[in-house]
């Protein structure tokens, strides 16, 4: 049995790779237990003398607390109507093969190649003309609008890999569309719909150009507006805003961990067959 010879090169990109990833990290973090004073003295990259969580306390008494419930309702918001609006569409789209069926999934690709920053002007005086300018109804809808065509291009391929086999079985059983949907292809797609919820929850969360734009009081800010609070006149208390930002991105990270699995499972089926 012949012995392989160790990679050098590999471990030396790994090495580097986890520098690049891990240093920014290692700011995050050991800023985020440091005081404005130590920080500027000794820099980014020292460590703390002094470990404090007076960042993260102070957090919430800037308002963190209220710009969280915000932002996790615009999240749960925005992953409900994808959840509801996109299984049906994408079943659709697999299962009909008439002219309107491809051009309500072609309107949806072309959804991919407009940028919301195009759009603005004319989203802001329709959400105005609406009545929903800062509410966060007006931020809920937009968000979910620029998600949907992804989610569907996702779970249209994640549905396409379910063979003809399994719906020709089912249709023998005497199964209707509805059942076919709620029995098979919803159990047979987690993959995708994990996808598509972790997708949709990390554009609402982290989403800035629609709360900035069509927000503007302090009850309908979000998280990522509401760092701006750690801004005064004179400077940014940096270690301030570093703790708000791991606080900020515990729930997206531990969604992610929850969900990695699915979610490389169903990239994986985007082309479909």
């Amino acid at each position: 049995m012949t012995r392989r010879r160790p990679n050098y090169l590999a471990g030396v990109g790994v090495t580097l790779w986890l520098f690049v990833v891990g240093l920014p990290l290692y700011v995050m973090l050991g800023a985020g237990v440091q005081s404005r004073a130590d920080y500027s003295a000794a820099g980014p990259l020292a460590l703390p003398d002094h470990v404090t969580f007076a960042n993260y306390l102070d957090s919430f008494s800037n308002g963190f607390g209220r710009y969280f419930v915000n932002t996790l309702i615009v999240t749960a918001s925005v992953v409900a109507i994808v959840l509801l609006l996109v299984p049906p569409l994408a079943f659709a789209i697999v299962r009909n093969r008439g002219r309107s069926t491809s051009g309500v999934f072609r309107l949806f690709l072309l959804g991919l190649a407009i940028p919301a920053q195009a759009v603005i002007v004319p989203m802001f005086y329709v959400i105005s003309e609406a009545g929903l300018y800062d509410n966060l109804i007006g931020v809920i809808l937009p968000t979910a609008a620029f998600c949907m065509p992804v989610c569907v291009l996702i779970l249209t391929g994640t549905m396409r890999d379910i063979t003809d086999d399994l719906f020709e079985a089912m249709a023998i059983d005497g199964a209707d569309a509805r059942r076919v949907f709620l029995r098979l292809v919803l159990p047979l797609s987690k993959s995708g719909l994990s996808t598509i919820v972790v997708f949709a929850a990390l554009q609402a969360w982290n989403g800035f150009l629609f709360p900035l734009v069509l927000t503007q009081s302090e009850e309908t800010k979000v998280l990522t507006l509401g760092l701006y609070n750690f801004q005064t006149q004179y400077g940014i208390d940096i270690p301030a805003v570093l703790a708000a930002v791991v606080l900020s991105t515990v729930p997206v990270l531990l969604v992610y961990l929850f969900a990695r699995r699915a979610l490389v499972q169903g990239l994986m089926g985007v082309g479909g067959k």
